[in-house]
């Protein structure tokens, strides 16, 4: 799993702001804990407009230190004036658009440096959307998901920010049917697990596991134990169909927890001892 980090990051599929309920974005504030939260809006093309209404969200939730990092251009990701703004952040969180304008303008900057510090000292990464894609080592920029992958259309993927290894995340998961791309990706590189995380629904990691959060489903596919796929082979019909086999599905829904080391979900309490726990008597 690489660099052992120390913070958590929660991982959110998208249209989070639609829970009457906000369970994930009141988890999101729960972290900072009286700190201060920071939306990065690096991913939008409306970064005012979404910095109003995520800080309108947080502020009736209850968090009351919040500050807004704007980055527009790579050169504003070098500025002290960016990086100050990050001082003292217990939360970071990335707002949803575009995965690559994070990557290409904070890439190794002194911002990104200023956010892996956080991370690494205990802090919370956020990011919903494009900003969820964006947390892990190789990312899907774009794949077709309305029919089954092709061996002749390869995905785009680039580098992420890597605070999360040997996954590929993929977001609006059920929603826009985006098996097949997953698919795709873990077929051309079985080491990594894929992760997809349906809208309202986010994966919370700390250490090596985590824990599912929200109303959808999340889907790790590993392909580390497959047997065959047609990828490789040599084929006029670029149109040809992906074949993999044995490869491995599991689906978690919340409360699930799935460790990412061994490669398996925990298997969730019994009736009998979540009552045994709460200090009732059982039947």
């Amino acid at each position: 799993m690489g660099k052992k980090k120390q913070g958590t990051l929660i991982i959110i599929g998208g249209a989070e702001k639609k829970d009457p309920e906000r369970k994930i974005l009141k988890e999101v504030a729960r972290q900072a804990n009286g700190g201060k939260l920071v939306v990065a809006t690096v991913a939008t093309e409306e970064p005012e407009e979404v910095w109003k209404e995520y800080r309108k969200i947080f502020q009736e939730i209850g968090v009351t230190k919040i500050d807004h990092l704007d980055v527009r251009i790579r050169e504003e990701a070098t500025s002290e004036d960016r990086v100050k703004i990050l001082k003292g952040a217990k939360v970071v969180f990335f707002t949803g658009g575009d995965q690559l304008k994070i990557t290409s303008q904070l890439g190794d900057s002194a911002v990104y440096q200023t956010v892996e510090k956080i991370f690494q000292e205990g802090g919370t990464v956020a990011g919903t959307s494009a900003g969820a894609s964006v947390m892990s080592e190789t990312m899907l920029v774009t794949g077709d998901a309305e029919q089954s992958h092709q061996i002749g259309k390869m995905l785009a993927m680039a580098p992420g920010l890597g605070f999360i290894q040997d996954v590929v995340v993929d977001q609006h998961f059920a929603e826009r049917g985006r098996l097949s791309r997953l698919l795709g990706a873990i077929a051309q590189n079985p080491r990594y697990m894929g992760m997809g995380i349906d809208e309202n629904t986010a994966v919370v990691v700390r250490g090596d596991s985590l824990e599912v959060l929200g109303s959808g489903a999340v889907y790790v596919l590993d392909g580390s134990g497959s047997t065959y796929s047609n990828l490789a082979e040599k084929d006029e019909d670029l149109d040809k169909t992906m074949a993999v086999f044995d490869v491995k599905l599991h689906v978690l829904s919340e409360g699930n927890r799935f460790n990412l080391v061994e490669r398996r979900p925990e298997l969730p309490p019994k009736p009998e001892e979540v009552a045994a726990s709460r200090g009732a008597k059982t039947t």
